[in-house]
């Protein structure tokens, strides 16, 4: 079968096929007639293409902190510990929130408005930055992050899936890419500004960019929803309705919970997502701290990683598509684990942003793979709790990577909290071989 985007109509003489969101179903001409099955035009790239930007930028302010965190830490006075609790604390804000946004995605429906939405909270507060001047003023502003940011993939990532539902794999790949190319620019752009400017007119000059952007998706994306029918009723796990409610909603949530296999991919990547946390804290702050890196070489090695990540995304993402999820991504965490003990081993020399650039190639990789594995596990009405459930799992990985890496450096030596990071990856590998194999009509149908 041809691989099209959602909407697109193929025929042949006699018998047609139509494309209705996720599913195909032949029919003859002289049986059924097209107005009990419209054909959807063909869509374009371009909300694609906007909702990675606007993902670019949700990546772009943590980014920038990530290369900035070393000189907040001098001039604070802030511990290895102190600098992982602070980053614990975003996450274990997103970890509370990601659930109830995706609720909110779910009940509300317009995607654009909550998109602008995310990325206008998302900037607010590091511009609030500014004015900190003690490690609990930063604790509070990056909590709000934590909590802005957490109604964007809800949003974002579902309506993707749904609207391209045969190219799963590449468009949320490309909405990676996106999320690559913020976290690539960042680096070199606050290096580069903290030439001329202070850590704290950084934060505020940084703002401006996702003002822009919240504003076009705003204009162009505003009233965007992905159109619920009738037939999205048979793919929930509990029985179907097409009038949401809170009770439906709960047993809804929990059928979620109890997929042994949405939970696993789930779990998966919520270790997955403790190496790259831990990699993107304390990579900046063990080149600045131990190595004597400047601000500006610190970003080209964090823009490095970023853009070796980039390249991954879409291949990565066209071949889960090809060859399935599973083999994808246990190939990428294997290597990914064996090429940060190699970058710990390669210490100042050249080979060091060689296996900087592998780690961000493989631990990427993965990322889009992921998540639209997790989405062919998730029944369509509930996608945005399901996405939502995904990213509660993340950040409660995500809040513990940095405040452990942080204890382990402390008591042992940074050396030895990258060795802990690379555990944490090859257990996401253990978890990948338990997840079952997913039935063709669901995968399908998803």
């Amino acid at each position: 079968m041809h691989s099209v985007q959602g909407g697109a109509d193929y025929t042949r003489p006699g018998l047609r096929t139509i494309a209705c969101y996720d599913h195909f179903r032949p029919c003859n001409d002289h049986i059924m007639s097209t107005t009990a099955a419209p054909v959807l035009p063909a869509r374009t790239f371009r909300d694609v293409w906007l909702i990675s930007a606007g993902h670019g930028l949700t990546h772009w302010y943590p980014a920038t902190f990530y290369v900035l965190l070393p000189l907040i830490g001098k001039e604070l006075g802030l511990s290895y510990t102190q600098i992982g609790f602070l980053m614990s604390a975003q996450h274990i804000a997103g970890a509370i929130s990601n659930l109830p946004g995706g609720m909110i995605v779910d009940a509300i429906g317009k995607k654009g408005y909550l998109l602008a939405a995310s990325l206008f909270w998302v900037g607010v507060p590091y511009a609030l930055m500014s004015l900190s001047s003690s490690l609990w003023m930063l604790v509070v502003c990056l909590m709000l992050v934590g909590i802005g940011n957490n109604l964007w993939h809800p949003a974002a990532i579902p309506t993707l899936a749904y609207r391209y539902p045969h190219r799963k794999g590449l468009v949320l790949s490309f909405h990676g890419m996106g999320g690559n190319i913020g976290e690539a620019l960042a680096p070199l752009a606050a290096g580069t500004l903290l030439a001329w400017f202070s850590w704290r007119t950084v934060v505020v000059i940084n703002v401006v960019p996702g003002l822009i952007m919240a504003t076009l998706i705003l204009v162009m994306l505003g009233a965007l929803t992905t159109a619920r029918t009738q037939d999205d009723d048979h793919e929930v796990n509990a029985r179907g309705t097409t009038k949401w409610n809170m009770r439906q909603y709960l047993r809804d949530l929990a059928s979620l919970l109890r997929d042994r296999a949405l939970m696993l991919i789930c779990v998966s990547a919520g270790f997955r997502t403790m190496t790259q946390t831990g990699l993107l804290v304390f990579l900046p702050v063990y080149l600045a701290y131990e190595q004597g890196y400047s601000p500006i070489a610190v970003g080209v090695c964090m823009t490095v990683l970023q853009v070796a990540g980039l390249i991954a995304a879409p291949i990565a993402g066209h071949m889960s598509d090809k060859v399935g999820r599973q083999k994808v991504v246990l190939s990428s965490m294997l290597l990914t684990g064996a090429t940060i003990i190699g970058m710990v081993f390669a210490g100042q020399s050249l080979a060091f942003i060689v296996f900087v650039a592998l780690v961000g190639f493989f631990l990427y990789a993965m990322r889009p793979v992921m998540q639209a594995w997790a989405i062919e596990n998730t029944p369509k009405r509930l996608a945005g709790t399901g996405v939502g459930l995904q990213f509660t799992i993340l950040a409660i990985g995500a809040s513990i990577a940095p405040a452990m890496f942080g204890i382990i450096a402390d008591t042992w030596s940074v050396y030895a909290a990258f060795y802990f990071l690379a555990g944490t990856i090859i257990a996401a590998n253990v978890l990948v071989l338990l997840v079952p194999q997913t039935p063709p009509a669901r995968a399908t149908a998803a």
